[in-house]
């Protein structure tokens, strides 16, 4: 049924469980259409609950085929039963025990949580209220067991069987074809971390001894035929899990560590305590599959997965308004984890990237929240940026704030108190002020408040007393007159006409930090022998927006000489933004186009192939949608586009012959074995951001060179980056190629995937009727997650100019995309939705356009509560942040 108001939970409301739930025993007999449950709960009255408070199990879409307690069945007057939920009003007053038996079609679970079926593979998502969907339970993070969990199922359809924590008795029925494997988790833990898979799945597999003896048994499981594409994931377990045990001094608890590829899941993987499902976008790797992207992405998320074992299982969140407790602090784990193994400046601008381009206009829309949200109506809309990203600035600014001895020792500190708890953020920033002696009541505000804060500087040098002078100033968004401002700590340094300055100081600036926590401030740095040009937030020191007043030619300077890789790449995108926004605007520059081509000219002869993934960056433009961002209201997007497009012409002719010299000096000889290492991606990534700019000057001899580029590429990074440029330049060679890449790779989902994304970004006129034509392809399923997020995705997230079409096609694509897939999986319609958050920001006639495709949805009889949310928000009509 339509739910036009979603019931709001409230963080004031928290209150702790009436009862506990100490063990689990499960036996689950799977089947495709009949599945049974039979869940046994160890039960008692909670001290700190409420006396005598009936038991309330949660549930959604069960049946009930089963009730006893301690043995006996319980008369139906004792008990009532709905598929939302089991009440007992009076449950005994002491321990006791309750055995439940709940059916289940895990074919029909289209929604993807709970336990489904994916290509034959039984396998499950119980973040984050999942588990209610196998049986009735108190579903809740702070609600932790012990499980015991027996798997039986045909045995020739599912051969393997896995479970939490480990295997503990396996066997055969006899004379049923059926066999069973039990497996136990000696860690408590809430529902949501509970998985189990089975399934026909090849196995890969190795072993790693741990620093205090214990040897584990590490595999990850494929589809069949896969299992020479899990290598690479394999070896990024055995790098996490040493990273892990060196920079956090935390070691693997269990057996066995298994990690599972699934081709149908909501999310990108999941950190089930010793089972991690992954999406297998996020394991499956080759050469002729897999670009340097994929690799890193890989990388990235087994890190992040297996890092979750200790902050979010061994120490989970006490309640959902914690997400950023376990998200945050495990995003800035696989973040240091991924700048250890490859270029630590250019991860460091990727992440910045990610946080403007998601984050940025998340915080400045109507679906803005606090980093800790204090209240919602439906939590799986807030797995975003701002929970993750954002909550991962947060926990690097206390790093930056407090130093990286004293962060260590207080994250020691933070597991070792919290350790097999469901804990708070107050509880995490409690272990630094322990450490520390400081206290960091005010920068807790980072938690408690949504919006970018604005920080506005100028500065003057004082020739005669060789002081250098900032006036900092900082505003909030909706901050009121008696909000605090908050903590902002400001790395920074000063750099000369020919490199940094080093003598300069303050007594207010701390190994290179200044920490800003007024709405006004004044900063006098001493021993300033010439006028300098200030390098601030370096590496990006606080998730805020600067206004700086310098003139580009200071930026150019800061390009040339600062020793920090994230202002250098910043202060060459300022000056390609400010051209852009200035061509739009009709308004002048202090650095025309051509003297940026020749600032980069001579940036790219210096270093170029020294740092190559580096210099590859500073090539690449703002996007359209940080223009956007930069610009703020009364968006065109095709006029953005128009000046984004007309200044990639004018770099790419001045810079032609440096480009083609760039792309031969970086070319590989024929045969040269593909490696997916950071110096091998970075030569691939500036060759290809060559191309891209060589295109743009020279259409005609650009797509001839990526032609050839597509035919002759070794592998999937040159071979897609190929296509993707042609994709910019219609005509048969681009249409034909299109037709050879979707031959090629037809039978490898993953690969069409990109096929499918590519096309959808293209920003023409005809991109519409393109993405509704592929709805239609046989490879394109609205089931499958990953289709849908590649397709109509990509083109509500990477497509600006056609998705805010002005005359309101692309967004009723989407809408009726969000329609048609809502009843089925409303998780993924209502991250569809999220593309409408910076609506309000549009001219008048595309904002006009998008609010009546917002309105019809929101009209829609039956509406999940998902859709219903975000819709309700996007249009200011219900608020739950």
């Amino acid at each position: 049924m339509r739910t036009d108001t979603p019931p709001t939970v409230r963080l004031e409301d928290y209150r702790p469980s009436d009862h506990l739930i100490d063990r689990v025993e499960l036996d689950v007999r799977l089947d495709p259409h009949d599945t049974r449950v039979t869940a046994r709960l160890a039960v008692r009255p909670n001290p700190a609950g409420r006396p005598g408070a009936p038991l309330i199990l949660d549930g959604d879409d069960l049946r009930l085929l089963a009730l006893d307690l301690d043995g006996q069945s319980l008369a139906p007057a004792a008990f009532r039963v709905a598929p939302s939920a089991l009440t007992l009003p009076e449950p005994p007053q002491r321990p006791f025990t309750l055995t439940i038996e709940t059916r289940l079609d895990p074919t029909a679970n289209t929604k993807l949580m709970g336990l489904y079926r994916s290509n034959g593979v039984y396998c499950t998502q119980c973040e984050a209220d999942g588990f209610r969907r196998i049986t009735y339970f108190l579903d809740r993070p702070d609600v932790m067991s012990i499980y015991t969990t027996r798997i039986e199922a045909e045995e020739a359809a599912a051969p393997v069987l896995l479970g939490n924590g480990n295997p503990v008795e396996a066997g055969r029925i006899e004379g049923t074809g059926r066999h069973f494997a039990v497996w136990h988790d000696p860690h408590p833990k809430p529902a949501y971390l509970f998985a189990l898979v089975g399934g026909r799945l090849d196995r890969v597999s190795s072993t790693f001894t741990t620093m205090d003896g214990r040897a584990v048994e590490l595999a990850v499981y494929v589809e069949p035929g896969k299992g020479d594409r899990a290598a690479y994931a394999l070896d990024a377990v055995e790098r996490s899990m040493a990273w892990d045990e060196r920079t956090f001094g935390r070691a693997y608890d269990l057996d066995v560590f298994n990690v599972v590829a699934v081709s149908d899941f909501n999310m990108g993987a999941m950190e089930n305590k010793g089972l991690n499902i992954f999406n297998d976008k996020y394991v499956l790797a080759s050469p002729d599959t897999a670009t340097d992207a994929d690799y890193a992405a890989i990388e990235a998320i087994i890190a992040h997965e297996y890092f979750h074992n200790w902050s979010g299982n061994r120490v989970t969140c006490r309640d959902w308004f914690q997400l950023c407790l376990k998200e945050g602090l495990t995003v800035f784990r696989d973040q240091e984890f991924s700048s250890d193994m490859r270029s630590r400046d250019v991860h460091r601008i990727g992440e910045v990237r990610t946080l403007r381009a998601r984050q940025f206009p998340e915080d400045a829309g109507p679906l803005a929240h606090p980093v800790r949200p204090k209240r919602y109506a439906e939590i799986n809309n807030f797995y975003t940026a701002t929970v993750y990203e954002k909550g991962a600035e947060i926990v690097r600014m206390l790093r930056t704030l407090i130093g990286e001895r004293a962060f260590r020792a207080g994250m020691d500190r933070y597991f070792a108190e919290n350790d097999g708890t469901a804990a708070t953020v107050e509880d995490f920033l409690r272990a630094f002020e322990a450490e520390t002696g400081r206290d960091l009541s005010r920068f807790a505000e980072w938690y408690e408040r949504p919006g970018t804060p604005r920080v506005a500087i100028s500065g003057h040098y004082d020739a005669g007393a060789q002081t250098y002078s900032l006036e900092l100033r900082q505003t909030r968004p909706g901050a009121g007159s008696d909000a605090p401002p908050v903590v902002i700590p400001i790395r920074l340094g000063l750099i000369g006409q020919d490199g940094p300055l080093d003598d300069a100081r303050s007594s207010r600036v701390t190994d290179g930090v200044f920490v800003f926590d007024r709405w006004d401030d004044v900063l006098t740095i001493e021993n300033v022998a010439t006028a300098p040009v200030p390098s601030l937030f370096r590496g990006f020191s606080a998730p805020v927006r600067v206004d700086m007043a310098m003139d580009d030619t200071e930026r150019l300077t800061l390009l040339r000489h600062d020793t920090d890789g994230f202002n250098r790449w910043e202060a060459a995108q300022r000056v390609a933004a400010r051209l852009m926004i200035g061509a739009l605007r009709g308004e002048a520059t202090e650095v025309g186009a051509d003297a940026f081509a020749a600032a980069l000219d001579s940036f790219l002869d210096a270093r170029a192939l020294a740092d190559p993934a580096f210099a590859a960056l500073v090539l690449s433009l703002p996007s359209e949608s940080d223009l956007a961002d930069d610009i703020g209201s009364e968006i065109d997007p095709d006029a953005i586009h128009a000046a984004r497009y007309d200044l990639r012409t004018r770099l790419g002719t001045a810079l032609t012959d440096r480009l083609h010299a760039l792309r031969d000096a970086l070319s590989e000889p024929a045969g040269t074995p593909f490696s997916p290492d950071a110096a091998s991606a970075g030569r691939r990534a500036l060759r290809n951001a060559a191309l891209d700019l060589i295109a743009a000057a020279d259409p005609t001899g650009g797509a001839a060179c990526a032609d050839a580029q597509i035919h002759s590429a070794g592998n999937m990074t040159d071979r897609l980056a190929g296509l993707s440029t042609l994709a910019l330049l219609p005509g048969e060679t681009r249409e034909a190629a299109f037709a050879s890449f979707a031959e090629r790779y037809a039978d490898e989902p993953l690969v069409l995937d990109k096929w499918f994304a590519i096309q959808a970004m293209i920003p023409e006129d005809g991109t519409v009727e393109r993405v509704r034509r592929l709805q239609e392809h046989p490879a394109f399923a609205m089931t499958n997650p990953n289709r849908v997020r590649a397709l109509v995705g990509s083109f509500a997230l990477a497509n600006p100019t056609q998705f805010n079409r002005s005359d309101g096609a692309g967004f009723t694509l989407v809408a009726d995309t969000v329609l048609a897939l809502d009843r089925a999986n409303p998780q993924i319609a209502a991250r569809l939705m999220t593309a409408f958050g910076s609506w309000r920001r549009l001219e008048p006639v595309r904002r006009g356009m998008a609010e009546s495709a917002l309105r019809r949805i929101l009209a829609t009889p039956g509406l999940s509560r998902d859709v219903t949310d975000i819709a309700g928000r996007s249009l200011g009509e219900s608020v739950t942040a």
